[in-house]
């Protein structure tokens, strides 16, 4: 019986769409930048794409799709509305063996949506309309549907809002109480900036692990190269996955670093998911109780097979 995972985040529709950077340009947009839009703001931009492929996404849920995907068993939390996309939303993860024990509702705002721009140089810029995903609370997550796992993993992502901070506090403290692991992703730079006291005493006093990219650790620790970061976060005796691209990755686990090269690609399509991606490897192998190289290394090779098409999903 595979260890089992349950994935918290925001529930948000991937409309996937190819533009020049004149676009960006245009539209004041920064590459390589996630910006929250308000509802006008969203439909405006949708009436100006090509819209290539719409996809459930959110960045555990394409954690979880990963982890389904390497034969594990996700399951998924996330807020959405009973509406045209909350429907997608949930078939989409069910036809890929996400479980989606969400009941959705007649909510007051639309199910969240990302319009994510993809550049000729395969960087990719989103948009995000987060909608009722924003809105998920300690109501929407009962201690049934975090008893029964392993592990918990969460995305910083949501601690952006008040409700949110809430609903992330309420699932660590049952996974504490009921000696569930709880892991996080770091999301993105500018949320890190944001909420770097609170993501560091989380890292200090709850996670059991963190997952981030060498940009993020380093926006994390408030020092100028990762080597000063590791050598600050070794100290904390916790598991550390930090990814840097074309350098490969490596772990903190107890005082100790575990390099892991880089895997080679033929041509890098689109950037979107490498991270989620990576997560869902590196979890999966930790779950099947794995050294930490083998984590290291099926992130590395599932972030590598993602870079390579369009999209968040192996498929």
């Amino acid at each position: 019986m595979n260890k089992k995972i349950l994935g918290i985040g925001n529930a948000i529709v991937d409309v996937l769409a190819k533009v020049d950077d004149e676009f960006l340009i245009q539209n004041n947009l920064v590459k390589g930048s996630m910006k929250l839009i308000n509802k006008s703001e969203f439909e405006n931009l949708e009436k100006n794409i090509k819209i290539e492929k719409v996809v459930a996404g959110g960045s555990v849920a394409n954690t979880m799709a990963g982890i389904a995907y390497l034969k594990g068993s996700p399951s998924f939390i996330g807020k959405v509305n009973s509406d045209k996309f909350g429907n997608l939303y949930k078939k989409s993860l069910e036809d890929i063996n996400v479980n989606f024990p969400y009941i959705e509702k007649n909510e007051s705002l639309p199910t969240g949506a990302s319009i994510i721009l993809i550049t000729p140089d395969s960087e990719r810029t989103m948009c995000t309309y987060l909608g009722i995903s924003s809105h998920l609370g300690a109501d929407d997550i009962s201690k049934n549907s975090i008893l029964g796992h392993e592990l918990i993993f969460l995305e910083g992502y949501l601690w952006d809002k008040g409700d949110s901070e809430k609903m992330f506090k309420h699932a660590i403290n049952i996974s504490k109480q009921n000696k569930v692991k709880i892991a996080m992703s770091l999301s993105d730079i500018f949320c890190v900036t944001r909420h770097k006291q609170d993501f560091y005493n989380l890292l200090k006093n709850d996670l059991d692990i963190l997952i981030g990219n060498e940009n993020e650790i380093n926006e994390l620790t408030g020092k100028k190269n990762l080597l000063d970061s590791i050598n600050q976060l070794k100290e904390f005796n916790k598991i550390i996955a930090i990814t840097r691209s074309d350098k490969g990755s490596l772990a903190i686990k107890n005082n100790e670093i575990i390099n892991c090269e880089s895997v080679k690609v033929n041509k890098v399509l689109d950037l979107t998911g490498a991270g989620d991606l990576f997560a869902a490897g590196f979890l999966k192998e930790y779950l099947d109780k794995s050294d930490i190289k083998k984590c290291l290394t099926t992130g590395s090779i599932t972030a590598s097979k993602i870079i390579q098409k369009i999209g968040a999903r192996l498929e």
